[in-house]
Formats: structure tokens, C-alpha cells, sequence
């Protein structure tokens, strides 16, 4: 049976009461964190429950395996910060289903195995600048307006702030101690709710941001100019947007695998989260992509089946339409600690274990992904930048490998036994290897333990071939791989080489 009726095959064996209660528990984790990243971004805060549910729903019944938990994540949200600013939600809701369209033709094209490229540096750079930021950005709540201009709290307000906040983590590091039965952020959130509410204590609430009230997600084309420039203004946030989402996904993917010992479909879940993105961005919501906290908390809960997930999205929606007033009621103090928390489990603490026995590019790279991703608030961005400095690192290592033995044989034909790969990095260290002026009348260089990997190496040979033949000598290939050989005869017309049979030494082609 095709997964995505996997929830209705009962042969399958689900276990419905613990997939319920998981769901639930999911729900419940969600509303702070959507809410908390649609306030961050300057979204009107229905627009992050309204991602949690259209995201959790549309790819817990397509997505690319069961278990799998998406939502109104952060690293796609601060990606659309600038965007918001600078344009306003209107255009956000357009770049949204923008990446949605991106995520789908990546799935369909079968690329999202490119993660694989991503190095496991880049990655902590990547997961430690989240971190910072998600954890800075709470520092805002402690923010108020007086006479029509910013300033930080102080006083009272401040104290009582601070105690909340501090109420708030105490319950979330102490509570897994006791049980794991209940999620801890959602035991703190409503402790420090009834707190706040039994005793009145006056402190910013959710409603002192915005309003949570609402009903089913409505379709709204957004309000913008179909035009080239409009695709112009959206583009970089869509692009950006749909890589850190599929990387977040992905990478989650894989680490769902790895926890349940079963086999995901990642090209599924991009067609998935694309979408689930275009949804949102007809639907208000703020776009997202799965989320590795929500997604450990369903499978610590023993769900392993699609129906969790689609009762969490359910729940908040029910969330939505009648328990509005109950939301709006909750401290920010509780988000705030809840997202804190979050911050300091998102951040990869195992990078200041390993950073001693890490080569010192590793750690640059990894500290570079971090200032970028810290400094300009672009996942994407910072993740490309740590790529190409990682290959760039690579491509240099790998052009110090180049060597070759050499000796002349009986008959007086000079040999260069190459090691090592011979692409664009490693051209000029390989014609240093040889000495065109001094070499006999035949030379043969022996590929055996080298490859040419593109059309840089393809053209240093032909241009060592032009070398040996104006000096009236013969230069000869031996063993190249069949590969190589195929590059060479794609090149006939621009290059002339002349390739010895293996078996023979005869030469047997000359071009």
C-alpha cells in the first residue's frame, strides 16, 4: 500500500492512542514557537498558526515519510524578515508560495540528494548562528514603547519579566526529570499563565502584540503587481527561502532514518513542502519546513504513523477558531523562556568538544557560516558561502596531491608515473612535473593512478602535446581511464593528443 494511506491500512498496526496523544503534545509545542517566529518577523501572529497548520497538515499526508513534523520554523521566517521590512506581508505571502514552486521542481527533478553536499562544519556554523539568533531576537520582549519611542524595561516590569522568564526555564530544565509523560514548555507556558492570572500580575501578554482571533485559513491572492519587477523582489527571498527549507527538511529526513532504522523519500517530501509553501503563501500563512525540536518530541512520544501529525495540525486548528481568548491571555514572559530554551538546544554544544581534533579550515569555515549566518540574518546564504570555501579548501588540498615517478626505460622512452587527480586546481603543479627541454624524443606519461577530471586537465595536456611537438618530441597517454578516454574524444577538434594501447603500447590513435 502507498504510504500516504498508510493511516487508514489497519494491517499496519497503529497504535492509535499513542499517535493521538503524540499529536497533541506536537500541537502544543507548536503554538509558542509559531507564534514566537511570527512576532519575531513582524507577522501578524495568525500567520504563524496558520503555517503551523497548513504546513503540518498538507506533508503529514504527503510528506516524504510518517513521523515527520513540519511547521512555521524559524529558519525559513528569518530569512523573510528583510523582506517584510522593506515591502511588507503582501510580497511575503508571494515569495512563500514562490519557494513553494522552487521546492516542487527540486523534488520532481530528483536534486534533493544535493544536500549531501552540505559539509558537517557548515552544519554547525549553520545550527550555532540560528541558535544566536533565535535566542537574541528574544531580547526584543524585553522591549516596551514609552512616549513613542523604543526603550528597554526597567523597574518593576523589568524584575517581574526577569522572574518569569526565569520560572519559565526552571520548569522546563527540571520537569523531564520527574516525567517525560508531558511536554516541559508546555507545562511551563501553562503554569506561568495561571501565575500571571491568579495573582494579576501585570506583564505583556500575547495580546499586547497582536490579535490571535480568527477562522479558517482564507484564500487571498496576494495583493501585489504581476510583473517582472515584482518576480525580481521576491526571487532572492524565494530561492533563499526553498534552500534552507529543504536543507532543514532533509536533513531532518535523514536524521528520522537514522532514529527509526526505516527509509525516507526526500524528493517526496520537497514536492510536499512545496506544496504545503503555495498553500501558505494563498492561504496567510508564513511558510515553513519541517522542524527538527517538534519532530524529536513526536517520536520521544512513540508516534511513528502520519496520523500524529495530522492530529497536531487539526488541534491547532481547533486552536485557532475557538481558543483565541485562552492564547492571547498567555505572559510573553513563558514564549520567551520556551524559545530560550529552544535556542540553547538548537545550538550544537558537541562543536566545542571536537573543535581540538578539527583540521583549523574546518574550524574557519565553521565559525565564518556562524558570523555570516549571525551578522546577515541569511541561512542560505551563510550554508552556500560555507560550501564554496569548503570546496574551494578541497580543490586546494587536492592540487598539493599531484606527483609522479619517473624513470626511462631501455629503449630510452622517458616515463611519468602521475599520482593524483589532474583537474583545474592541479594544472600548474602538474606541468611543473615535467622538463620538455631535457626529456628524450618519446615520452609516455602512465594515467594509472591518475584521472583527469574536466576540461582544464584536457587542455594541459594538449598544451604539454604542443610543447613536446615543437621540440620535435613525441609525448604518448597511457592508461587512461575509459572516462578520460571519453572526454578526449569530446574534445576531437580542439585538442591532439596521442593515446598508447594499453595491452600493446602500440599507438593506436592519433588525432
Amino acid at each position: 500500500m502507498k504510504p500516504y494511506l498508510q493511516l487508514f491500512d489497519f494491517s499496519k498496526g497503529i497504535n492509535y492512542r499513542t499517535e493521538i496523544l503524540a499529536g497533541l503534545t506536537v500541537a502544543m509545542t507548536m503554538i509558542p514557537e509559531s507564534l514566537s517566529f511570527a512576532i519575531l518577523a513582524g507577522f501578524p501572529p495568525l500567520t504563524g498558526l496558520y503555517a503551523a497548520f497548513i504546513m503540518g497538515l498538507v506533508t503529514a499526508i504527503l510528506g516524504g515519510r510518517p513521523g515527520l513534523i513540519s511547521g512555521g520554523a524559524g529558519a525559513t521566517v528569518i530569512v523573510l524578515i528583510a523582506l517584510m521590512k522593506s515591502h511588507g506581508i503582501e510580497y511575503v505571502f508571494a515569495a512563500v508560495a514562490f519557494a513553494g514552486i522552487i521546492q516542487i521542481l527540486v523534488g520532481l527533478f530528483k536534486l534533493g540528494k544535493f544536500v549531501r553536499l552540505v559539509p558537517q562544519p557548515v552544519m554547525f556554523g549553520f545550527v550555532n548562528g540560528l541558535a544566536v539568533i533565535i535566542f537574541m531576537s528574544q531580547l526584543e520582549q524585553f522591549k516596551t514603547i514609552v512616549n513613542g519611542n523604543v526603550a528597554w524595561l526597567s523597574g518593576t516590569p523589568l524584575y517581574i519579566m526577569l522572574a518569569l522568564v526565569a520560572l519559565t526555564i526552571t520548569i522546563v530544565l527540571l520537569l523531564p526529570k520527574i516525567t517525560k509523560a508531558i511536554p516541559a514548555s508546555l507545562v511551563a507556558i501553562i503554569v506561568v499563565f495561571l501565575v500571571v492570572l491568579t495573582f494579576n500580575i501585570d506583564t505583556k501578554l500575547v495580546r499586547n502584540i497582536a490579535s490571535v482571533s480568527g477562522g479558517f485559513p482564507p484564500f487571498h491572492i496576494p495583493k501585489i503587481p504581476f510583473d517582472i519587477e515584482t518576480l525580481k523582489i521576491i526571487f532572492p527571498y524565494g530561492l533563499i527561502m526553498a534552500g534552507v527549507g529543504l536543507t532543514e527538511g532533509l536533513l531532518t529526513l535523514n536524521l528520522v532514518d537514522e532514529i527509526t532504522e526505516t527509509k525516507g523519500n526526500g524528493n517526496r517530501e520537497s514536492i510536499a513542502q512545496g506544496i504545503a509553501n503555495i498553500t501558505n503563501g494563498f492561504f496567510t500563512g508564513m511558510g515553513g519546513c519541517p522542524m527538527i525540536a517538534q519532530t524529536l518530541v513526536n517520536l520521544s512520544a512513540g508516534a511513528r504513523a502520519r496520523l500524529s501529525g495530522i492530529i497536531a495540525a487539526l488541534t491547532i486548528l481547533v486552536i485557532i477558531l475557538v481558543g483565541a481568548p485562552v492564547i492571547e491571555r498567555v505572559p510573553m514572559a513563558a514564549l520567551v523562556g520556551v524559545m530560550m530554551m529552544v535556542a540553547i538546544g538548537t545550538f550544537e554544544w558537541m562543536s566545542f568538544k571536537v573543535i581540538n581534533k578539527m583540521p583549523k579550515q574546518d574550524i574557519f569555515i565553521g565559525i565564518s557560516v556562524a558570523v555570516i549566518t549571525i551578522w546577515l540574518h541569511n541561512l542560505a546564504l551563510a550554508v552556500l558561502i560555507g560550501v564554496i570555501i569548503s570546496a574551494l579548501v578541497f580543490a586546494w588540498d587536492s592540487a598539493k596531491r599531484i606527483r609522479s615517478n619517473k624513470y626511462i626505460d631501455q629503449e630510452g622512452v622517458k616515463h611519468y608515473e602521475v599520482l593524483g587527480p589532474l583537474f583545474f586546481g592541479s594544472v600548474a603543479n602538474f606541468n611543473d612535473i615535467f622538463d620538455v627541454a631535457k626529456d628524450p624524443d618519446h615520452v609516455v606519461i602512465d594515467f594509472k593512478e591518475c584521472k583527469v577530471f574536466d576540461m582544464s586537465g584536457i587542455d594541459a595536456l594538449n598544451k604539454l602535446t604542443e610543447k613536446y611537438s615543437s621540440a620535435n618530441k613525441k609525448l604518448h597517454l597511457q592508461h587512461l581511464s575509459e572516462d578520460c578516454k571519453r572526454l578526449l574524444r569530446d574534445a576531437d577538434g580542439i585538442i591532439e593528443v596521442n593515446i598508447i594501447d594499453d595491452s600493446d603500447h602500440r599507438i593506436v590513435m592519433k588525432k
